[in-house]
């Protein structure tokens, strides 16, 4: 038997429980995966509320972790039993001792990579990746405004950014936020719980303002975001820490200044093997090369999911968090 975290209705931290379950046998093309490390993120917590529904109840949750593989299904060749592993997607599920998933969902994990920061590192490191190298592709001495500059993908993203040579404005919520995004290579930043982000942004590009905002937050920093962007910038929306963005006039954009906006997933750009397999090996060269540091900040049992969800939620947390099984 396993330990497996569930739900079957949505809601609070309190939906959420402990079952003991019988690890099920890969199909086809799977494998199953004996987790070492849990990745923990924000979309963990849109599922649990129902913002985005699951697929059906009751319901697994959690996408991303790292281990090794346990069994493998007919048709599997390039992974075998016994292998260090990584994944990012797939069914949801990963909060659990054992995970099976689609074996094309799984990466072989470098020997130099701990368990704990590749499953805290993927989800955050491949978003980063296809936010500053795909999205909007950085080239070097840009300037830019990147939202939540201290949380999971931000600590990640500012410095890959400055690896890169780009001037991150980052926003935080306090002044031990503001130290740990200065630390991991922003240029700037800016507590908005203090100060006017658009006019600090005006203030340090000297009116210039950016050329693109990469915002998880949604609801509230939505106009914001586009007041802070130069005529044709463009505005990356890929999270809704506060809330969705609802009931949007496309005309802002043009009376904002001719700007653009997309809303990206790691699933709409990791949409074949291919490209799922150079976005990791990107990830894994910067992780090697010691560019990017993972920030393991906070560390829960398997049994306290609800507790670091509740943490999560109420921008407790900083840099990382993870679940040991």
């Amino acid at each position: 038997m396993a330990k497996r975290i569930q739900f079957a209705r949505t809601g609070g931290p309190e939906v959420l429980e402990t079952v003991e379950v019988e690890p099920s046998e890969p199909k086809a093309g799977e494998v199953r995966v004996k987790n070492h490390a849990i990745g923990l993120n924000f979309i963990d917590i849109y599922f649990r509320t129902g913002l985005y529904p699951a697929p059906a109840m009751p319901s697994g949750l959690g996408t991303e972790g790292a281990g090794v593989i346990d069994a493998v299904g007919e048709g599997v060749t390039h992974l075998e039993v016994g292998e260090r592993v990584a994944y990012a997607q797939g069914p949801l599920g990963a909060y659990s001792q054992y995970h099976v998933l689609p074996a094309d969902k799984v990466v072989q994990l470098p020997e130099d990579i701990p368990f704990e920061t590749a499953a805290a590192a993927m989800l955050k490191g491949l978003t980063s990746q296809y936010l500053l190298r795909q999205t909007f592709p950085l080239e070097g001495g840009e300037t830019i405004l990147f939202h939540a500059a201290a949380g999971g993908v931000g600590s990640i993203a500012c410095q890959w950014a400055k690896a890169l040579g780009v001037k991150v404005i980052g926003t935080v919520g306090s002044a031990e936020k503001a130290e740990l995004a200065m630390n991991n290579g922003a240029w700037a930043t800016i507590n908005y719980r203090e100060e006017n982000v658009v006019e600090r942004v005006r203030e340090l590009t000297d009116g210039a303002m950016v050329p693109v905002v990469y915002d998880s937050v949604g609801k509230d920093t939505w106009t914001t975001s586009l007041d802070c962007l130069a005529p044709r910038g463009l505005m990356v929306s890929f999270g809704n820490a506060s809330g969705a963005v609802e009931g949007v006039n496309v005309g802002i954009l043009n009376q904002k200044g001719s700007l653009y906006l997309t809303r990206p997933s790691l699933n709409g750009y990791a949409d074949t093997r291919e490209r799922f397999e150079e976005m990791c090996l990107d990830l894994f060269d910067m992780l090697e090369s010691g560019k990017v540091k993972v920030d393991i900040a906070q560390r829960f049992t398997l049994d306290e999911a609800g507790k670091a969800q509740e943490a999560l939620a109420s921008r407790r947390t900083t840099g990382s968090t993870i679940l040991i099984p």
